[in-house]
């Protein structure tokens, strides 16, 4: 019973590690998606992307012909911030929108 304890605590560790990394991941992947339809419709992406991007986010904005590709990496940081914290990034393609055509709304 004594040695199970710190498997348990292991086990614990892991999955808290585990649950704030896909948080960071879907943080990312939510300021990936801004980024790219903001610069798909000639606005800032970068700046848009900063509202949501979790700390120490690097947000990455490339356009290729009539697609915007936007990348945000950043740190997932591990509980209690000992160990080296885990790079986790998305991505997200929008095409781009004419310019000089009025709004549907």
């Amino acid at each position: 019973m004594a040695a199970a304890l710190p498997a348990l605590a292991l086990l614990l560790f892991v999955g808290i590690a585990a649950v704030a990394a896909t948080q960071t991941k879907l943080q990312c992947a939510d300021a990936a998606r801004d980024a790219a339809l903001a610069a798909a419709r000639g606005q800032q992406g970068t700046l848009t992307a900063n509202r949501t991007a979790p700390n120490g986010a690097t947000i990455t904005i490339q356009v290729n012909g009539d697609t915007v590709t936007a990348t945000v990496r950043a740190p997932a940081r591990v509980v209690g911030g000992h160990l080296p914290a885990i790079e986790v990034s998305a991505t997200a393609v929008a095409a781009r929108e004419p310019e000089g055509m009025d709004p549907p709304w």
